[in-house]
Order: structure tokens, then C-alpha cells, then sequence
């Protein structure tokens, strides 16, 4: 699987990761198999947060995972925190550390940051920025990041620290029909900070009560291959090192396929996902 440089820290990631989402639910026998499948198809950069499924089982797993097989050594390790304040971010990075089975982690994001209050509790005093940067010093966290689900917020942050990376979602429904995601990227690239994506492969967002086969995604995913491929590409297409696919299994498995034989996308099929985009509701979108 192709890799790409992550930002100025000289790392190679696989231009897809694998996601905790996946061990929701999950035996060990088959978090084992998920992370020695992933490592045999080339992937990694692995992602996870203590927030995935319940009482941090995704941590749990892949943790256990890593050291049953041996390969916390062959792995980007990113993690992160929801806290944003330094108290609960300290306890939060302790605890990952602990449940991973590991003595540091490649990288560590602000979680989701959305709003501005966000922002400025973490970056305030006793913010969540101050253990974060205490604990790169000293060595539990070798790059920092965040991840973002709103423009405000993302353009906030990179203005207030020099991240390693951001990570949000870049959709092609979001970015041609929700105008959402050039602008992060442009600012992200502009500061040299790596560009990392989330639902790539996302359709619209799920009506709130209604059935789903992928319970494992909060949104509507696209299950068309053709499409599904298309809109992975296009993201894997964008400026960016590499993308987290869903955390469905068979989706998530569909996406390494992708990924294993990726090619830029072209002019006429960008065009394509523009028609189609037209009248689907994007996931995430930003008020021009």
C-alpha cells in the first residue's frame, strides 16, 4: 500500500489507516485477526480514542492486540483526548497509555474539537494544551494533533499552536455540495501542518430513529462499491497523507481494497461525484 509523508515529521503513514471503530463489539480472536490483516495489507497508522464503544473496549482490544502479536513496535500508534481541560486530559492520556500497553504515543489530538468554547477551554488556563505539551517534553507523545468537526474551530486552532497534523473530514458530498474542507485544507497546508481525513466514504447523515445495517457509523454510509471507491479516491486524491475508513467491518475492509489499488481521480469522474453530490445533504457543511 502506497505511503505518504506525514507533515515536517518525517513519518510514513499508509494512505489509509485503521480505525478503532472496527473493535466495537469485537472478540480478541478477532481484533487479533483485524490487526494482523491490516499489518500484512501494509496499513500502519492506526487510530483510536478512549471515546469508541463502551468502558474503552477499542482501546482495550487494540492494545491487547498489539501486544499479543508483537507489532506496537511496527505501528504509528495515534490516540486522543475529549477532555479539554488539564485535569481530565492528563487522567484520559494515562489511562490510553495503560490500556494500550504502550510507553508513548506517535500521536496525540485534541478530540473533536467543534465550538469555540472548545478551543479556548483548551488553550485557557488549565486547558488541556498545557498536559499535552508538558508530556511531549517528556516523551509520552512524540507529535501532536487535533481533530475537528467544524470549520471555525479548525481554522481556531491553527492559529493557535503549530500542530504536527488535523484531522477531519474531507467527503466529497461536504466538499462540493456543503463547502466544507477546502478551507482547512488550505490553511492546514499553508502552516505545513498534515492533513489527515475522516468520512471519505460518508453519503448524508442518518435519519435519527431509523434502521441501519452499519451500526458501527453514526451517519449513512455509501455501500456502491463503484461510488464508495470514487469517493475514496477522491479524498486520497485531496493534499492530504492518508484517511481513516468507516468503522463498519465489511466497509472498513472494502476501503483497504480501494486503497491497495489507488489512482488518482480524474477530471471527468470528479464531475461525476458533482452530479451526485448535487442533491444528497451533505454530513458536514460550512455557511459560505
Amino acid at each position: 500500500m502506497e505511503r505518504r509523508i506525514l507533515g515536517n515529521t518525517g513519518r510514513e503513514l499508509s494512505i489509509v489507516g485503521l480505525g478503532g471503530v472496527v473493535f466495537v463489539g469485537a472478540t480478541d480472536a478477532e481484533s487479533e485477526r483485524t490487526v494482523g490483516e491490516a499489518v500484512d495489507a501494509g496499513i500502519n497508522y492506526f487510530d483510536v480514542a478512549p471515546s469508541y464503544g463502551k468502558d474503552q473496549e477499542t482501546e482495550l482490544r487494540m492494545g491487547s492486540a498489539l501486544a499479543s502479536l508483537r507489532l506496537r513496535d511496527s505501528v504509528f500508534l495515534a490516540c486522543k483526548t475529549g477532555r479539554r481541560d488539564a485535569e481530565g486530559a492528563e487522567f484520559e492520556l494515562k489511562r490510553s497509555l495503560t490500556n494500550l500497553q504502550t510507553d508513548h504515543f506517535d500521536l496525540y489530538q485534541l478530540h473533536s474539537i467543534t465550538t469555540m468554547e472548545d478551543v479556548d477551554t483548551a488553550f485557557g488556563a488549565n486547558g488541556a494544551m498545557q498536559v499535552l505539551i508538558a508530556a511531549k517534553e517528556a516523551g509520552l507523545i512524540r507529535h501532536l494533533g487535533f481533530s475537528a468537526h467544524s470549520v471555525e474551530a479548525a481554522l481556531a486552532a491553527l492559529d493557535r499552536f503549530d500542530f504536527d497534523s488535523a484531522l477531519f473530514p474531507i467527503n466529497f458530498v461536504s466538499c462540493l455540495n456543503g463547502n466544507f474542507g477546502p478551507q482547512i485544507i488550505a490553511a492546514a497546508e499553508a502552516r505545513g501542518t498534515a492533513r489527515l481525513a475522516l468520512k471519505a466514504m460518508a453519503r448524508t447523515n442518518r435519519h435519527p430513529g431509523g434502521p441501519t445495517s452499519h451500526p458501527n457509523c453514526w451517519y449513512e454510509p455509501l455501500t456502491d462499491p463503484y461510488i464508495a471507491e470514487l469517493a475514496l479516491r477522491y479524498t486520497l486524491s485531496q493534499p492530504i497523507t492518508a484517511a481513516v475508513p468507516p468503522g463498519d467491518p465489511e466497509l472498513y475492509k472494502m476501503a483497504v481494497k480501494f486503497a491497495g489499488r489507488f489512482t488518482p481521480i480524474t477530471s471527468p469522474e470528479i464531475e461525476e461525484l458533482r452530479t451526485y453530490a448535487s442533491t444528497i445533504e451533505p454530513v458536514f457543511h460550512h455557511a459560505a
